[in-house]
């Protein structure tokens, strides 16, 4: 998996709308993209319900966040509209990010997924943290505390 000091992965991917979003978008901006399993699951539903109750908070700290799996947009679509989330879901179908990055997979009654990883990336586009097998409850109050603390040493 890529570690901190690596340049995060230049992408190119659709948002839940359909909208092409890329890595260049956030440029000077800290970003936290999380990588969730799937769609409409209970885990990955908490951890979009925390973003999105947090996002004020992580956008008054200069922080975007979005969210990827391997969910095509119909599905992004339904899941975001499902919760009124607020957050991006980008859509990696082929999974190319995913296995850029070597994020690992786990197998669930016979199907795998992709394991639940978040990495934070700084302005200059600089991997400075990566979380792996992330438990999804209060995961977002980690980031803003680790990402406030980081940006306070960096100051």
């Amino acid at each position: 998996m890529l570690a901190a000091g690596n340049p995060f992965p230049n992408f190119s991917l659709p948002n839940q709308d359909g909208k092409t979003v890329k890595l260049s978008d956030f440029a000077g901006h800290w970003l936290v993209v999380y990588f969730y399993p799937k769609d409409d699951t209970p885990g990955c539903t908490v951890q979009g319900k925390a973003f999105t109750a947090s996002k004020a908070d992580f956008d008054a700290a200069g922080i975007k966040v979005v969210g990827v799996s391997s969910d095509d947009v119909t599905s992004h679509k339904n899941f975001s509209h499902k919760f009124a989330f607020t957050i991006e879901l980008l859509s990696d179908t082929d999974s190319t990010l995913m296995k850029t990055l070597g994020l690992g997979q786990a197998e669930w009654k016979g199907m795998k997924f992709w394991e639940r990883t978040t990495f934070v990336v700084d302005p200059k586009g600089t991997i400075v943290k990566v979380y792996d097998k992330v438990n999804p409850d209060g995961h977002e109050k980690v980031l803003l505390d680790d990402i406030n603390g980081m940006k306070a040493k960096a100051a």
